[in-house]
Order: C-alpha cells, then structure tokens, then sequence
C-alpha cells in the first residue's frame, strides 16, 4: 500500500511469514518480531527485494515486559507502526494438571497478555492519525466450547477472538480495522510443537499457510472483522452453535486424547 508501516510478530515462520512477504509485496515497510535473529536476517534481506525498509527486532514476546521493550525501541527509532499483526502463539497437547505450570503461563502471555498490551500501547497512535489496521490470529478453537487436552490454548484463543470483536466495535466508524483471523488446523511448525500433528483432524484438515494468510490479508484490507479461511472451516464453526457443548467437547477430548 506504500506510506505504512506493520509490525508482525512471529513473523519468521508458518502464517506471519506469509504475511509479512505479502505486506512487502504490496509495498509496506515493515517491522519484523520473533526470537530468531537469523531467520529475521535472511527474511528480511529476501523482502528488501521489493524495494522496502524491513526493521528486524529479536524479542521473545513470552517475557511479561516485551511489549513495553518494543514500544520503547519503536519509539526511541521514530517508528510508526500502522498496521499491527498479533501473530505470534503456540498451543501444547496435554492436560491441565500435566502440563508445567511455566509452559501454561507462558501460553497465556504470548496468545494473550502480550497482544492484548501490544494493541493498547500502539492503537492510541492509529487513533491520533486517524487510520490503521489490526490482525489478530485466534483460531477456530476460539469458537468450541473448551478443548480438553489443549485448554489453555483454546481458551487463550476464544479470548483473541472476544477482544477483537469487542475492540473492532469500539472503533466502529473510524478508518482503523480490525480483524480476527480464525484458521483450522495449518500445515506450519504450530502441529509439531504442539503435538497434534498426527491426529486425525490435523492430518485431514491442514490448509497451507501461504492460503491462509492471503485470507487474512485481504479480509483486514476490506475491513472484515472476522475470516474464517477454508469451507470445512466455516462449516466447524456453524457445527459449533447447532450440536450440544457436551457433545462438542466430548467429541475433542477423544481426538484430542
């Protein structure tokens, strides 16, 4: 779009780098978070190409002063930021009295407490210009009710959707966007990591991150509030509001299992 500014977090990988080649393409400069310096590096000397200024900033967001760091830094650089994207998350397989206490809270200030702080320290300035866009990416998972064996991921995930809805209302009428991206199962590192990768859902179900992003890009750009990328996915989320909870979260706990 030219004379705008985004910052993506985890934009090394899986749907933020998609996202971050399409802003580039279309002409955005950008500024490029997640904790591995050496794929920021050689990502951003493959998006200078598109004769744009790429900004690489090493964090890891699962630290509870990250954003405030990164604000910091934008501001001691003179750096705008017009258009956030909340990218960044993870999820982990394994019940709630499993999983380690570190790696729980961890998931809930990455998926929560840091995209939550991110838009309050940088929507003031969207609204001071008059115009911007935000993206958060939640999850279909956003849309079940609780997901046992990954129930802090699902929660943390209904809660990005929730924010972005109520915030999108909130700013109702002005030129700021903002937009919940809510795929199903995308064939990124996300299975490995969390495990789920061999399960039956994800195998059947995975969509490819570049096709996903696409969706995310062009529903923020047309100022859609919420995309749910891929038909078996828009069908989950109506499967959703018709069959009994019960039935729902019995029917994830035994994929999940």
């Amino acid at each position: 779009m030219g004379d705008e500014t985004v910052l993506i977090t985890g934009a090394s990988s899986g749907i933020g780098l998609e996202l971050t080649r399409l802003f580039a393409a279309a002409g955005s400069d950008l500024v490029l978070v997640a904790r591995r310096e050496d794929r920021l590096a050689a990502l951003a000397d493959e998006l200078g190409a598109n004769d744009v200024t790429v900004r690489v900033l090493p964090a890891d967001i699962s630290h509870p002063t990250a954003a405030a760091a990164i604000c910091e830094i934008l501001t001691g650089s003179g750096v705008d930021i017009d258009i956030l994207v909340n990218n960044a998350g993870f999820g982990s397989r394994g019940s709630v009295a499993d999983l380690p206490v570190s790696l729980q809270t961890e998931m809930m200030q990455v998926n929560m407490r840091t995209l939550a702080e991110l838009t309050r320290r940088l929507l003031p300035g969207m609204v001071h210009r008059g115009w911007g866009g935000i993206l958060n990416v939640a999850s279909t998972a956003a849309f079940q009710p609780g997901g046992p064996y990954m129930t802090v991921y699902y929660a943390s995930k209904a809660f990005v959707l929730s924010f972005t809805e109520g915030l999108a209302e909130e700013l109702a009428g002005t030129e700021i966007h903002v937009t919940c991206l809510a795929p199903g199962p995308v064939s990124t590192e996300f299975g490995s990591v969390a495990g789920v990768e061999d399960t039956a859902m994800f195998k059947a179900r995975a969509m490819e991150a570049s096709k996903v992003a696409w969706a995310g890009y062009r529903g923020l750009r047309r100022g859609k509030t919420l995309v749910v990328p891929g038909v078996r996915n828009k069908l989950t989320t109506l499967a959703v509001r018709l069959l009994p909870r019960t039935v729902i979260r019995k029917t994830i706990a035994r994929i999940q299992k």
